[in-house]
């Protein structure tokens, strides 16, 4: 079963603001993960094409795994067959590990090429992810000119997450901030475990990373979470 977050709908929802805030979450229900994958392509295409006929760019944040993977496949086919342009699009990476190698086959920079920037008339100086190479005296400097750069694009209007088996979103291990902003952090041993296989080995999975906060997640307009199983 796939799911995807959707808009609250007055019928679904209590008239009480705090229990619409905190305790439902608009739920859209899929037959399956490629469908959902598509209805979620879509409404980005949508809102590209909008903002196009208006001038003016789009910020989106993005997500790397296993679970976007088709959302990106349908992105790409969007603008191989239908001509979209993502000229007007700005994206901001939620994480990556640290430290990490642009070019190593476990970098998130290599997976967003290879599934949406290398296929996409994307302009490169507006790719934003988080860099696994800096020395570490450079990377609280990173970190804070990061959620600056997303404040000056105008925030992100739609940010897209997967989760992870601990419930992490980004790499914001359970325990997090809910006002925690682009950070270093460090990876809970079932995140480690879950990636051991891609890393031939949980020795050679790094223990760290650089993620978005939840603060910064949660500050985007809208947030779109894809759950697949």
């Amino acid at each position: 079963m796939a799911r995807t977050l959707t808009k609250p709908s007055a019928m679904n929802f209590p008239t009480d603001e705090e229990s619409r805030k905190f305790e439902k979450i608009s739920t859209f229900i899929h037959e399956s993960s490629e469908q959902a994958s598509f209805f979620v392509a879509n409404e980005i295409a949508e809102l590209i094409r909008q903002r196009q006929k208006l001038g003016k760019n789009v910020v989106l944040g993005l997500a790397t795994g296993s679970t976007p993977t088709k959302m990106y496949e349908f992105l790409v086919k969007f603008h191989k067959e239908e001509g979209l342009s993502f000229k007007n699009v700005i994206t901001f990476n939620l994480d990556e590990y640290y430290p990490m190698e642009s070019d190593s086959i476990h970098s998130y920079v290599r997976f967003m090429n290879e599934h949406l920037f290398d296929h996409i008339d994307i302009k490169k100086s507006n790719i934003n992810i988080p860099d696994g190479t800096l020395d570490k005296e450079d990377v609280r400097d990173f970190c804070v000119n990061y959620e600056k750069k997303i404040i000056d694009a105008g925030g992100i209007d739609i940010q897209i997450l997967g989760i992870g088996r601990t419930g992490h979103i980004g790499f914001n291990e359970p325990g997090s901030s809910l006002n925690s902003k682009t950070r270093i952090v460090r990876l809970d041993r079932v995140t480690r475990l879950d990636a051991a296989s891609d890393f031939f080995g949980l020795e050679n999975v790094p223990t760290k990373a650089i993620t978005m906060g939840v603060g910064s997640i949660m500050a985007a307009k809208r947030i779109i979470l894809m759950a697949w199983g």
